[in-house]
């Protein structure tokens, strides 16, 4: 414990940029994982309140109940599904892949930059600062005078404090490269959740269309079997 207060001391000028650091990447990383879970949408929860939307109101009925869940799923890549509906499923399928690229997409990796940038950024920071400190050690230890052992003990203790700042530096960025890593994967899962959902809904909305082409024919045969 004195030796790392001895470091954040006489090596501040390390220290200091180094715990900015792993605070902005500690307030990073929080953020995403918000995000993330904002991003969340139950689609089993959402389809069969989609369904009865569509059958009573249409596809022009059912988007608003889609604009208003938070999740990237309802928000944007359903409304861009059922905006295109009345053009055909090839439609459909663009526009939804459309907003997955350009919409989507991006809005998953915000801050994924950031946070990798700071994990590199850390682990060199701390081996320069190593470095030059160890430099300085040894040009002590060069001007120290023979025979002199307190010397050498001091300047021993100086080669110790030397290391912590890539001790600081590992301890920022293994953390940070692990949630990176995790968010990564977590957008993988996502992107496929995504297509399910697309496709989901574009087997809704076409049942939902051959529903009510077939019931009007239904409610015809009996007026025609009269005549």
């Amino acid at each position: 414990m004195q030796a790392l207060q001895n470091f954040f001391l006489n090596e501040w000028y390390f220290a200091l940029p180094m715990t900015l650091m792993s605070l902005v990447a500690f307030a990073l990383v929080t953020w995403r994982f918000l995000l993330n879970q904002a991003a969340k949408t139950d689609v089993d929860t959402l389809l069969p309140d989609l369904q009865n939307a569509l059958k009573k109101q249409g596809v022009r009925g059912a988007i608003p109940l889609c604009q208003q869940d938070q999740g990237y799923i309802a928000q944007l890549l359903f409304v861009a599904g059922l905006e295109a509906a009345d053009q055909g499923v090839a439609a459909m399928r663009r526009s939804m892949a459309s907003v997955v690229e350009l919409e989507i997409v991006p809005r998953l990796n915000f801050l994924l930059a950031p946070i990798l940038a700071i994990a590199k950024i850390a682990t060199m920071v701390g081996l320069l600062g190593t470095v030059i400190s160890m430099i300085n050690t040894f040009n002590a230890i060069s001007n120290t005078k023979a025979g002199d052992t307190g010397g050498m003990a001091g300047h021993a203790a100086g080669i110790g404090l030397a290391l912590f700042a890539t001790a600081m530096g590992l301890m920022t960025a293994i953390p940070l490269v692990f949630c990176h890593v995790m968010f990564k994967d977590w957008i993988t899962r996502y992107e496929v959740r995504m297509k399910s959902a697309a496709q989901k809904l574009i087997v809704l909305v076409q049942n939902t269309r051959s529903g009510r082409e077939t019931t009007p024919t239904r409610a015809a045969t009996p007026a025609a079997e009269r005549s």
